[in-house]
């Protein structure tokens, strides 16, 4: 398939295009979660019937395949989507991080970290983070530290020792399959809460306005 040329990549053009891609991947993993139901019917029936291990260590493996494919799919169509905040007034962002840092602690200073925050969306951000994108059970960054800014108008968490993107890479922005893509979209919640994210020699912070004192 040939590149789109130049004078066509006007930003009508590339929000039309940015549409129909995301409800094409849309599509696409509907079809995949229907493949992933017809393997499974045939992995039953050939447990049934008493197939060789390596037909089912086959077909098992093509499962995994599709169910991997489906859950990136639907992570690039929510990236894709707008973002629905249900934000609730005296959030504590201190108790979500130390929720995704699974129990490993927060080093935070003292002081009120409440604000009007979606509890369920800025989590999944929080956790995607601090396991460097990868699936959340693997290994993350080391334990995050949550300080307030000069002001105390708002929130600032750093992350260290994250795998980074290479050649001075912006990891939000690296797209690099799965993890690449929970990156993507935890950045788009946080600046859908009117913060900012960065990554810098193997630093993430993140910045998120609070409540007023």
């Amino acid at each position: 398939m040939k590149p789109l040329k130049t004078e066509l990549q006007d930003e009508e053009t590339l929000r039309d295009l940015g549409s129909a891609s995301v409800q094409i991947v849309h599509d696409l993993k509907n079809q995949l979660n229907g493949l992933k139901l017809y393997a499974t019917f045939l992995r039953k029936r050939m447990e049934k019937g008493g197939r060789p291990d390596d037909e089912l260590e086959t077909i098992g493996k093509l499962i995994s395949g599709l169910e991997r494919a489906a859950v990136d799919m639907t992570l690039l169509v929510r990236y894709g989507r707008p973002l629905e905040l249900r934000t609730q007034p005296g959030t504590d962002l201190s108790k979500l991080l130390a929720d995704a840092a699974d129990g490993a602690g927060v080093g935070a200073e003292a002081g009120g970290f409440e604000g009007d925050f979606d509890p369920a969306l800025l989590s999944e951000a929080l956790k995607s983070i601090s396991a460097g994108g990868s699936d959340p059970s693997g290994d993350g960054a080391e334990r995050p530290a949550l300080r307030l800014d000069s002001e105390g108008r708002a929130a600032v968490i750093e992350w260290r020792g994250l795998p980074e993107a290479g050649a001075g890479g912006d990891p939000f922005r690296a797209f690099n399959g799965g993890p690449g893509l929970r990156l993507a979209l935890a950045a788009k919640i946080i600046r859908a809460h009117g913060g900012e994210v960065s990554a810098e020699g193997g630093v993430v912070r993140a910045r998120l306005p609070l409540g007023r004192p």
